[in-house]
């Protein structure tokens, strides 16, 4: 058997390349609007970093990391998600000692998971994420939900639900988790082995179970928003007058506490409308930095799972269309026109005019069959009486035309048929 992709990995394939250039076009777009510049951090870290950051109740830490050790004897993890390691080059960089806030984002982030792959969730997939730092105030919660939802509207998805909670400070919350075990102990025997392993390190986490027999005893558990300090209250108040002021439909959902042990006060979640896998979630993370040894500086921010928004705009018939892959085909007609057809393909990239040639030894028909099956608009001919007027021959696809165009002014006139992209815009 041929060596296949290992499982839970999949190709991109140039057929589909295109809308994801076009899916990274807007979410680069949308990020700069709100001055959002972009980080690229190590696809591999050391394994300390997402033990202490991430946190070792979580599924991540204890199931789901691929970690090795390397031949220098260091432990080391692909990136289970993105936030970490933006901590990490933030503080490595000093950038925490610079203007305030800090706005970062990542594109196309690969992300590791050791799980049982799903549709739009693999065992490696991608995130788009953003990262705000020293911003402590519930409107930059609201700016960067609105950035999220500002994404997902751009690229056509039009029915969502975001869902918003706080899951307060770690004063407010030890409060929390004693009215949560005292509903939970006399349940213990009926909850899964993972929740009662959560039951003693951290019992918050037992609400994000999954499993059904747990969520049945959940329905009446307390909520943690009754239990909320008054600063964590006067913040979520905040954040939901700045959502008003937008503007922006949301629903409290007391369930929402995400996956990660770092969220701190407001969580989010961006999910389809009528129900279905979230596209998006997110949250405030103000002990994060702290954490990883650097001051105490307020965190946000979002990841948002490429494949599956993807998977989501395809299945929705909304995916952006991929930009056309070439313009022109130019066409030798003998051999001995080869090297002027070379020259020509040339010189209209140059031009910024997606542009080819055949370099298979092809017949003319065969020529134009390639040309049409590749998306071209336009096939020039060298050579042949043309040639010797000083011309070649310009076919056109779309008006169904042949004309004779100088040689001079060939490249002018598909620039103007077809448009094309300087290298400067």
């Amino acid at each position: 058997m041929a060596i296949q992709a290992p499982k839970g990995t999949y190709d991109v394939l140039p057929g589909r390349s295109g809308v994801w250039q076009a899916v990274e076009r807007v979410m680069r777009e949308s990020a700069a609007l709100s001055g959002f510049r972009e980080v690229r951090t190590p696809v591999f870290e050391h394994t300390e970093l997402f033990q202490r950051g991430v946190g070792d109740t979580t599924d991540v830490v204890q199931k789901e990391m691929y970690t090795f050790t390397d031949k220098g004897g260091r432990s080391v993890t692909l990136k289970p998600e993105g936030t970490a390691g933006a901590v990490r080059a933030m503080l490595e960089a000093g950038m925490h000692g610079g203007p305030m806030p800090v706005k970062m984002y990542y594109i196309n982030t690969p992300i590791f998971r050791y799980e049982a792959p799903q549709k739009g969730r693999m065992r490696e997939h991608h995130q788009f994420g953003v990262e705000v730092f020293g911003a402590p105030l519930p409107t930059c919660d609201a700016e960067v939900i609105a950035l999220a939802l500002r994404v997902i509207g751009a690229l056509g998805v039009k029915d969502w639900d975001l869902r918003i909670n706080s899951i307060g400070c770690p004063e407010c919350r030890a409060e929390y988790h004693k009215a949560l075990r005292a509903f939970l102990e006399p349940r213990l025997d009926k909850l899964c082995g993972t929740c009662v392993q959560r039951f003693g390190k951290n019992p918050l986490r037992i609400l994000d179970c999954k499993v059904e027999p747990c969520q049945a005893e959940l329905v009446d558990a307390p909520a943690v928003l009754d239990s909320l300090c008054d600063g964590c209250r006067e913040h979520f108040e905040g954040l939901k007058a700045a959502l008003d002021a937008l503007g922006i439909p949301y629903v409290v959902d007391a369930r929402i506490v995400r996956g990660l042990d770092y969220y701190t006060r407001t969580v989010f979640e961006v999910v389809p409308s009528g129900g279905g896998p979230t596209i998006t979630g997110g949250g405030r993370y103000d002990g994060l930095v702290e954490q990883l040894d650097g001051p105490r500086l307020a965190g946000f921010g979002f990841g948002m799972g490429m494949e599956r928004l993807i998977t989501l705009l395809e299945e929705k018939g909304g995916a952006p269309e991929a930009p056309r892959a070439l313009d022109v085909c130019v066409a030798p007609l003998g051999e001995g026109d080869r090297l002027d057809a070379l020259r020509l393909t040339e010189e209209l990239r140059g031009a910024g005019i997606k542009a080819d040639m055949d370099h298979v030894g092809r017949s003319l028909k065969a020529q134009f069959r390639y040309a049409d099956k590749a998306g071209a608009t336009l096939v020039v001919v060298v050579g042949g009486d043309e040639a010797g007027r000083g011309g070649v021959r310009l076919r056109d696809f779309a008006a169904r035309d042949e004309a004779e165009v100088s040689r001079g002014e060939v490249v002018g006139e598909i620039r103007r048929r077809v448009g094309g992209l300087a290298f400067s815009e």
